[in-house]
């Protein structure tokens, strides 16, 4: 089995947005048998509070964890935009050699364009 970590923005609408990281985590369960779909923040954000910026570094710094530890075979990246969270996910994915798979046209543009940017530089 191979295990997916989630990434998904959070910010703006947070309870709209973990209930969408809940169904994509069901759907994952129900139609891939061979994925274990993981998304270590969605438990941070029910027990941190997301708009503490304290609390915020914490949760980031269990993620960043998560990325680096070797752990992880491939980032998801859901939803309609790349938020800062998901940005910062791509890049220690992009270091630690994890594939990243983007899961929209919206996010493989936004992707593909970040790419650019920092090639350019």
């Amino acid at each position: 089995m191979k295990t997916a970590y989630i990434s998904h923005p959070i910010s703006g609408d947070v309870q709209g947005n973990l209930k969408k990281i809940k169904n994509i985590s069901r759907e994952i369960n129900l139609n891939e048998p061979d994925v274990v779909p993981f998304a270590p923040y969605f438990i941070d954000c029910h027990a941190l509070d997301d708009s503490n910026p304290e609390e915020r570094k914490r949760g980031i710094k269990n993620n960043t964890h998560i990325l680096r530890s070797g752990f992880v075979d491939e980032l998801r990246l859901y939803g309609d935009r790349i938020s800062d969270g998901m940005m910062a996910d791509a890049a220690i994915a992009y270091l630690e050699g994890i594939k990243i798979i983007p899961m929209t046209d919206n996010i493989k543009n936004e992707l593909d364009k970040a790419k650019q940017n920092i090639v350019k530089k």
